[in-house]
């Protein structure tokens, strides 16, 4: 039985599906086609039901949640995990507390780069800047270097950006994650794993089982890193590829349990999603 999979090249995606898309653990007659992109990518591909099973940023769930559901394990979520603002050390820069201290500005001719329009960094720069508009939409790892060159003021940066913009002159303007941590009060859910709903529930928790299996596999040979997480890792130190790991693959990933649910509704909801009269967002494994 074979099916589509599509997931980031980062460190912690790789660290995930290795053990499953490369046979180390027994897939019980299941196969993959597999396919690697950034995570803009595959939420575009999610709005056109391009993959049945796939990672994608929880800011595309409401726009999705008719044709995918969430499966439990393979995701990215905790405490500390968030995107960054950050600029240049001799940028003219700095954040305004809007009313009551909750929220901030910038100046609205501050030029902010965001790792594409439906990622969850998106909306979760929308919640602490909610009346910014000059916005520039860029695939993550294009940046920091934009930020750099002058074509950005600023950028909002993820993934392994975030234990390396030190090194390259940029400081942080605002921690994303802290804010949301503080304002909100529940861990950041980044991204999940959603299947099509066309596919059968009990395969769907078949497959969830197996990515759970995956990760656990992982973790018993880590903090050995695996030549497929290397292979696409984009030449970074394996220093760096530890601490992504270590940062965005936890408890969670192996299955978001209750409180982990409970963030992503809460992430929903404040992005306005109403699931009055609509099938859950979880996946219910029969």
């Amino acid at each position: 039985m074979k099916f589509s999979l599509a997931f980031s090249p980062c460190p912690n995606d790789t660290f995930i599906f290795d053990a499953l898309v490369n046979h180390k653990i027994d897939t019980e007659g299941f196969e993959f086609d597999v396919h690697l992109q950034d995570v803009q990518t595959l939420n575009e591909w999610a709005l056109a039901e391009k993959m049945d099973f796939s990672k994608i940023s929880y800011g595309v769930l409401p726009l999705i949640s008719d044709n995918y559901s969430v499966l439990g394990s393979g995701g990215a979520l905790g405490m500390g995990v968030g995107p960054l603002l950050v600029c240049r050390q001799d940028a003219d820069l700095t954040l305004v507390p809007g009313s009551g201290g909750k929220y901030f500005t910038v100046p609205s001719s501050t030029k902010i780069a965001i790792p594409g329009a439906n990622t969850t960094a998106h909306l979760l720069f929308s919640l602490a800047l909610p009346e910014h508009r000059n916005k520039v939409f860029k695939v993550f790892h294009e940046i920091e270097d934009a930020v750099l060159s002058g074509e950005v003021d600023a950028g909002v940066i993820i993934h392994e950006n975030r234990f390396t913009y030190q090194h390259k002159g940029l400081v942080k303007l605002i921690d994303l994650g802290a804010y949301w941590e503080q304002t909100i009060k529940v861990p950041i859910p980044l991204g999940g794993i959603v299947v099509r709903r066309t596919i059968d529930a009990a395969i769907a928790g078949k497959v969830n089982s197996l990515i759970r299996n995956s990760i656990e596999y992982a973790f018993t040979h880590y903090p050995q890193i695996a030549e497929y997480v290397k292979q696409h890792s984009q030449e970074m130190s394996e220093a760096v590829m530890k601490q992504h790991i270590d940062l965005y693959v936890n408890q969670y990933s192996i299955d978001l349990g209750a409180d982990g649910r409970r963030a992503v509704e809460k992430l929903l909801e404040i992005g306005g999603f109403n699931n009055t009269g609509k099938d859950p967002v979880f996946s219910n494994f029969s």
